[in-house]
């Protein structure tokens, strides 16, 4: 494609996506507007959604290598968490490289004033089922080849921060190796370690620390995260 024409795509598509949310496109249905969504954005899916988009996104999927090459300008975006664990698992189960599954530390926080009836209704049962923006599963399952993003600032210098992208090139016990995907520090392999941290949610009403590797598998992400 004539890099031209395909500039011109990309106007055109966020000149659409400004008059949606400008509000000049579609019509009001009880505080919802209603808008066609032009063919060619469309994808032509069969029985697997999902299926269709790994294809149409990801083309090169099954040649990819440890390098992570397919996945240093792409990824999946998705409007909830929920679609996201969904793409993330399903690419999951298609990479073939060594897998390893960790498991997290969550114990409620001595320093809230937690009284021991609220230690014996909190236990680590009820905690590992807690999930949280921002934060880690209880359960996290990595495979070498895997692209995963850190979810915390580590080392600025490395351009180790919140959001930053990795691809797995080795599982350890108690470390993880990543190969950095972003510029200007692609290809720099860094070690990840389990942290200790305490969510913030104002919808907790306890708090509660969870030490785990502030990673999570990225073939896709939510749209703010991008």
């Amino acid at each position: 494609m004539e890099p031209g024409v395909h500039q011109e795509q990309l106007e055109e598509f966020a000149n659409w996506l400004t008059s949606i949310g400008d509000g000049t496109i579609g019509v009001d249905n009880d505080g919802y507007a209603e808008f066609d969504i032009p063919s060619k954005l469309l994808l032509q899916s069969d029985d697997d959604p999902i299926s269709t988009i790994v294809r149409s996104m990801f083309p090169n999927f099954t040649d990819a290598n440890m390098g992570g090459s397919c996945f240093k300008s792409s990824a999946i975006l998705a409007l909830t968490l929920e679609v996201v664990n969904e793409v993330n698992q399903y690419m999951s189960n298609l990479t073939q490289g060594e897998g390893k599954t960790y498991l997290s530390s969550d114990t409620t926080c001595k320093a809230d004033g937690s009284s021991s009836v609220l230690a014996d209704v909190h236990t680590p049962k009820f905690l590992n089922t807690i999930r949280v923006s921002g934060l880690s599963n209880h359960s996290v399952t990595l495979k070498v080849g895997s692209p995963v993003m850190l979810m915390r600032n580590i080392d600025h210098t490395l351009g180790l921060c919140n959001g930053i992208r990795l691809v797995v090139t080795k599982l350890a016990n108690h470390v993880v190796e990543g190969s950095i995907l972003a510029s200007p520090n692609a290809g720099t392999k860094v070690l990840i370690a389990r942290m200790t941290i305490t969510p913030s949610d104002p919808r907790l009403p306890f708090k509660f620390n969870i030490k785990q590797f502030p990673l999570m598998l990225s073939y896709a992400m939510t749209i703010n995260k991008s």
